[in-house]
């Protein structure tokens, strides 16, 4: 351990901040059966990456987490909830997002075969928000949420664009900056949330147009087609385009792409942005071709171990609220030494997520904050530089 790690220790000690007894699962505590439905694809970057951090936590808290991947088919999310919902062995929690708010016949489901059930990213919305409720009123077994602050993450990402096109002075002819905005889709909450922060930032800044607010589905196929469209259609209006926001990492990875298809040179001549903190989005931001990459947010799916860990042993999240919303960070070259190992490797079983619980007293109180991951993270094999 270094020396510097070790004083951090201590001090947190000291002040409280950790608990120098009781943080760790008691020998006694219960196994849990954790079963997650992931909405996400075989090898999608973030979707893997929370189901790997919730089987870190879980090796860490006395959890064993079963992963169900949907591959992008909210039907097929469906039928996989509903079949466990269905099952004679019933798990202790099951994890849901819900994407394009298809989780809410699973939800309904496990609130009938009394399986408690936490939602994950996305959260219930619209109508079904108001025929349900808040969670434990309608729906008992619905312990609650854990999303991310998406909209602030947004805001930030158009910002950064903003502040970069204002220094390097890239106003087209009629005097303004143009961006282009890529989304992931309309009716995903964690999509709307930081749709509304682009759209907020840019609503603040009267020197600033957004050409398009186009949808990619979150791939890098469709947005590197929907951004190589709207650079052509740019150049026919004689528009020069500043900066490019995208709604995830892949689809700034497809917009890189169909910058250098049409010559130019992202990074300096256009800046692109993205959210993930995905290894592809590092590379880019080290090679200087990528400003940035907000996020932090596949943590959620440690931090929701974490949580339901607390639950099971008496320490309730909603003492505070049942919705727990987390802060995401962006990583620019400034920051990248700080987080580029952990993500590059996915050595999530460094993180001491047994140091994230509440203390006795203090539930519902979580320092999930980018600074307390970078201070539980241990070396490789326990000790080094």
């Amino acid at each position: 351990m270094t020396i510097i790690l070790r004083i951090w220790l201590a001090v947190s000690i000291a002040c409280g901040i950790l608990a120098p007894a009781g943080s760790a699962v008691a020998a006694d505590a219960k196994p849990l059966n954790i079963v997650f439905v992931s909405p996400g694809k075989t090898g999608e970057v973030y979707w893997d990456m929370v189901a790997q951090t919730m089987q870190a936590a879980g090796r860490k808290l006395n959890a064993r987490v079963e992963v169900l991947t949907s591959e992008r088919n909210y039907r097929t999310m469906q039928e996989l909830g509903l079949g466990v919902v269905a099952r004679a062995d019933k798990p202790d929690f099951l994890i849901l997002s819900n994407e394009e708010s298809a989780a809410v016949p699973i939800l309904e489901a496990a609130e009938a075969a009394g399986i408690k059930t936490l939602l994950l990213s996305n959260s219930l919305i619209g109508e079904d928000a108001k025929r349900l409720g808040p969670p434990r009123h309608i729906l008992k077994n619905w312990l609650g949420d854990i999303t991310t602050d998406l909209a602030t993450a947004g805001a930030r990402m158009a910002n950064a664009l903003i502040g970069a096109a204002r220094n390097e002075k890239w106003q087209s002819p009629d005097g303004k900056i143009h961006l282009l905005a890529i989304g992931g889709d309309e009716i995903t909450p964690a999509s709307i949330a930081r749709n509304a922060g682009l759209q907020l930032a840019v609503a603040a800044a009267p020197d600033v147009v957004l050409d398009r607010m186009l949808f990619a589905n979150w791939t890098q196929s469709e947005a590197e087609q929907v951004a190589a469209n709207y650079l052509g259609w740019a150049q026919r209006k004689g528009i020069r385009p500043a900066g490019i926001w995208a709604g995830n990492d892949p689809m700034a990875l497809g917009a890189l792409k169909a910058v250098a298809a049409a010559g130019i040179t992202p990074g300096e001549a256009i800046q692109v942005v993205g959210l993930n903190w995905s290894e592809d989005a590092l590379r880019e931001i080290k090679a200087g071709r990528l400003l940035l990459t907000d996020g932090g947010h596949f943590l959620l799916g440690g931090w929701s171990i974490v949580l339901l860990r607390d639950f099971a042993d008496g320490c309730d999240f909603a003492a505070t609220s049942p919705h727990v919303e987390v802060k995401t960070s962006a990583i620019t070259r400034d920051n990248l030494a700080s987080v580029a190992t952990l993500i590059a490797t996915h050595a999530f079983d460094q993180i001491d997520f047994a140091q994230f619980r509440a203390k006795a007293g203090h539930c519902g109180q979580y320092d999930f904050s980018v600074e307390a991951l970078i201070s539980s993270i241990s070396p490789p094999g326990g000790a080094g530089e």
